[in-house]
């Protein structure tokens, strides 16, 4: 049986439409609060959101859940992903929830579960959630008097930026920076600019009004126009973008020249390697990364892990063969010596660090590499095809063919995408105008044969 509700990143979709209703959040909590019920201590679950209007929806519905089976609800309000993570530890609580669907609109939603570790749990233990909730929920409820209690951790925030603040190099601050941070009006806009100002930087807030409908637009990691207009128009040393969960980052230089995730992890793992921190001699990747980033790290002696696309199978591959340097070319970087899950602001005072121990700009410090010429293509297809549509014998032949035009000078990557109903088609190779040719031809035979 494979998971049905649960995505590469949870559960997510459209507010208020399943399975983002409150109805299927109810169940869930109820599922996953039995779930995780095991021995006779008082149980505990955290709940944290970002700023959608549709946390007011979801976040009751969860809560409603959870009281229902009998565990105790911690309400974290607008916190960042990581936070949530961290907390779950802290506090010593049964399991952590997020609800947030990271990078996108306001319109979509979407429900993330922590086990008592702090990790995200595993596929055995979201499909025994998914069979509870479709074996009904009528068996899952305690008696009234064992009924859950919720109340709200007023200091979670100042929690998690002194959190945040321990992981940056002790004796070092960022005095004389001036940092413009993109919170994409989302569960950062508080915390991050307040760790950026008291570790002395000169702080230039952006996207930090959030309204419920604003979080992720023409805003954070994935609209990086504006971080990269104020730098220049501020002067600044550096710019921060966040998604609208914190759990990616994206920055700029002083010039506004954009530096992805892969950029990140080679600049994190040489400089852990060149202290020795580094474990594993590598940095675990995903079949996305720029094949730059590949030749780069071989070139300082390290190697490069590749998995599937998804935090969670970055993750899996650094707890199985004890690394700790892992993540994503959009920003999820997982620095397991300070956290279970992709932390952007942690991944951000670490380029910080290495910035302000060269004493260089950022634009000399931040791009060890030279990407390949890369290009990716997203196409929009009915969820009916979306299972089938790579196996037309048209798409195949396309598919094919591109590899055999890029054989030896880079490669084709076709994948559906685990959070929405999309095909992506990316190609990279040393020749930039094959690459878009090669593309460009997928494209237009995944369209001919949807239709």
């Amino acid at each position: 049986m494979g998971r049905k509700l649960f995505g590469t990143d949870g559960i997510r979709g459209t507010a208020n439409t399943e399975p983002m209703t409150a109805e299927t959040a109810l169940k869930l909590g109820m599922a996953a609060g039995r779930h995780f019920t095991r021995g006779d201590h008082r149980h505990v679950v955290v709940i944290g959101k970002d700023t959608r209007l549709s946390g007011y929806l979801l976040e009751p519905a969860l809560t409603a859940g959870f009281i229902a089976v009998g565990m105790d609800v911690v309400l974290l309000g607008p916190l960042p992903t990581p936070a949530v993570a961290m907390l779950t530890r802290s506090l010593r609580a049964d399991l952590g929830v997020m609800i947030s669907a990271s990078h996108n609109p306001y319109q979509d939603n979407g429900i993330k579960l922590f086990g008592p570790d702090g990790f995200k749990l595993s596929d055995e233990d979201e499909l025994a959630i998914e069979a509870s909730m479709a074996n009904g929920i009528e068996g899952l409820r305690v008696g009234s008097d064992h009924l859950g209690k919720a109340k709200r951790l007023d200091d979670a925030a100042g929690r998690y930026i002194e959190y945040v603040k321990q992981t940056f190099p002790r004796g070092l601050r960022l005095d004389g920076l001036k940092i413009v941070v993109d919170c994409a009006n989302g569960a950062a806009y508080k915390v991050a600019p307040t760790v950026l100002w008291e570790l002395g930087a000169e702080v230039v807030p952006l996207a930090v009004s959030p309204d419920g409908f604003n979080i992720n637009r023409e805003c954070g990691s994935l609209s990086t126009q504006a971080m990269r207009e104020q730098v220049v128009t501020h002067g600044a040393h550096l710019g921060i973008a966040l998604d609208g969960d914190a759990d990616r980052v994206v920055l700029c230089d002083e010039t506004g020249t954009v530096i992805d995730g892969d950029q990140l992890m080679a600049l994190i793992g040489t400089s852990l390697a060149r202290a020795g921190a580094l474990r594993g001699s590598g940095v675990v990747a995903t079949v996305m990364s720029n094949m730059g980033l590949e030749l780069f790290l071989n070139g300082q002696g390290l190697d490069l892990h590749r998995t599937a696309v998804g935090d969670r199978y970055v993750l899996e591959r650094m707890r199985r063969d004890g690394l700790n340097v892992g993540g994503e070319q959009s920003g999820h970087i997982i620095l397991s010596d300070h956290s279970t899950t992709g932390d952007g602001l942690l991944a951000a005072l670490q380029v910080l660090a290495a910035l302000v121990q060269a004493g260089r700009p950022a634009s000399e410090v931040l791009r060890l590499f030279t990407p390949l010429p890369q290009l990716l293509k997203n196409i929009r297809v009915p969820a009916a095809l979306n299972g089938v549509v790579l196996d037309h014998p048209r798409v195949k032949s396309a598919i094919a063919e591109g590899e055999g035009r890029l054989a030896g000078s880079g490669r084709v990557l076709i994948r559906k995408s685990g959070t929405e109903p999309l095909i992506r088609v990316m190609a990279e190779g040393e020749d930039d105008s094959l690459v878009g040719a090669v593309v460009d031809d997928i494209v237009a035979a995944i369209r001919d044969a949807v239709g």
